[in-house]
């Protein structure tokens, strides 16, 4: 029987409704006029503050293809819209430390904002140009050059910066929906500063935070995270190449450990081509998912695709029962949480049975366990850790990687300290191999 008008527009508004509540749930400031820092005061602090002590500031390295606003000021900013460029350069933030009136202590990290932003260097526009010459078609040689000229540019800005860290090892943080260049370099900020600011940390920002609106935003940053793969790939094979770098840190959130998983597919399958591995080729030797929106079967997909594949050339031929190539030390940690609302209704929009960011030891039946490629591989090669939290700190339980310290504890000793699940110094408790949770303050609470 056909639906009825009314059925039909009952439905649509269920629909619409819907939409709208994701975006209000995976950024607040879509629903209302104020959008939270990251960093910032709690509520009612700034009264009690007197003028400022001391300023400093975290310079970071950006990497975007964002296209670049107009200012009328000179300002550089970046905006929501795709760019056909990759730029890089510098972006400082303000770092102001408070004291309070009622206390000496002087609280670190009182709020951050963007100072300034300068570009250093740009690559050619994509798709890069070709010509016709008697042999066939090729890349334009002026193309190639400012390209080659290019990442030269932007490896010498990561040895500088390398000279100046304490650790030769480089952070790169890739952000989620609706987050514009600035919440990315905060977001950023926060990580670098949680690491003790030891590392070369870089913000690799994509054309997310579009003008959609609730309704239809979430598709258009879901289809630029797409866009954004081949840059992001580019990005990361170009600083891993960079002489000095010991060691590369890939961390996302949301939405951008979608965009992250399917630029190191492209990553992976170019190493298994060349007789290599991720860790070997490209120094590649932390993944870290925080809330990742992502299906766990596309996950597993892209993780693992190589696998399934005996036909991919290995070298010059494949070699369907030749060994695979050495793990080393790359090994993925992916955060999760059941109390996440905005993955919840993520999940209920796409079909999804689970998202890996909601992803616990409980949310699976034991055959879909055994069956499934992500964690049978895991439990033989040791390569994975899965770590819930239970707690709700960040808004709708998605955005506890900035505002647990518990979280942010088990990340540094993770990076920073180089301690596995289960050592001394991971507030972590065993629930079954590779699944563990994280000892924090709120979750406790939350029981």
């Amino acid at each position: 029987m056909p639906m009825s008008f009314d059925a039909s527009n009952l439905r649509l508004r269920m629909f619409a409704t819907l939409f709208f509540l994701l975006a209000c749930i995976l950024v607040p400031a879509a629903c209302s006029s104020g959008r939270g820092l990251v960093g910032e005061l709690p509520a009612g602090t700034e009264t009690a503050a007197s003028p400022i002590e001391q300023n400093n500031s975290l310079d970071l390295l950006y990497v975007t293809n964002r296209a670049p606003a107009a200012s009328a000021n000179d300002e550089l900013s970046y905006t929501s819209f795709r760019g056909h460029s990759l730029s890089f350069g510098s972006v400082t933030l303000a770092r102001e430390r408070l004291r309070f009136h009622d206390g000496p202590a002087v609280q670190p990290d009182a709020s951050l904002h963007i100072s300034r932003t300068t570009k250093l260097g740009e690559f050619p526009k994509s798709p890069y140009p070709i010509e016709l010459t008697r042999q066939g078609p090729r890349r334009v040689p002026a193309t190639v050059d400012a390209h080659i000229l290019a990442a030269a540019g932007l490896q010498g800005e990561v040895t500088r910066r390398l000279a100046m860290a304490k650790r030769k090892e480089v952070v790169i943080f890739v952000h989620g929906y609706n987050n514009s260049f600035d919440d990315a370099a905060k977001a950023t900020g926060k990580i670098c500063n949680t690491l003790s600011a030891e590392f070369v940390c870089v913000s690799l920002s994509w054309p997310a935070g579009g003008s959609g609106g609730a309704f239809y935003g979430y598709n258009i940053d879901r289809e630029s995270g797409e866009f954004a793969v081949s840059d992001l790939k580019k990005a990361i094979r170009i600083i891993s190449g960079t002489d000095g770098v010991k060691r590369l840190h890939l961390i996302a959130h949301s939405r951008g450990a979608d965009v992250l998983i399917s630029a190191l597919q492209q990553l992976g399958m170019e190493a298994y081509a060349t007789r290599s591995s991720p860790t070997e080729r490209y120094k590649i030797s932390n993944v870290v998912l925080f809330a990742p929106d992502i299906d766990l079967d596309v996950a597993t997909t892209k993780l693992f695709g190589f696998v399934s594949d005996p036909d991919a050339p290995f070298g010059a031929k494949a070699t369907p029962y030749g060994l695979l190539p050495p793990i080393g030390s790359l090994h993925l940690t992916v955060y999760s949480s059941p109390n996440d609302k905005a993955l919840a209704l993520s999940s209920g929009l796409f079909g999804s049975v689970v998202r890996l960011g909601r992803l616990t030891s409980a949310s699976i039946s034991s055959k879909e366990a055994g069956s499934n490629a992500l964690w049978r591989n895991s439990q033989l090669s040791g390569i994975a850790d899965f770590i819930e939290y239970r707690g709700s700190a960040g808004f709708a339980g998605h955005s506890y990687f900035l505002s647990d310290s518990a979280v942010q504890k088990d990340l540094r000793a993770l990076l920073r300290d180089r301690l596995k699940a289960g050592d001394p110094g991971r507030q972590l408790v065993e629930i079954k191999r590779p699944f563990w949770r994280v000892l924090s303050r709120n979750s406790r609470l939350s029981h």
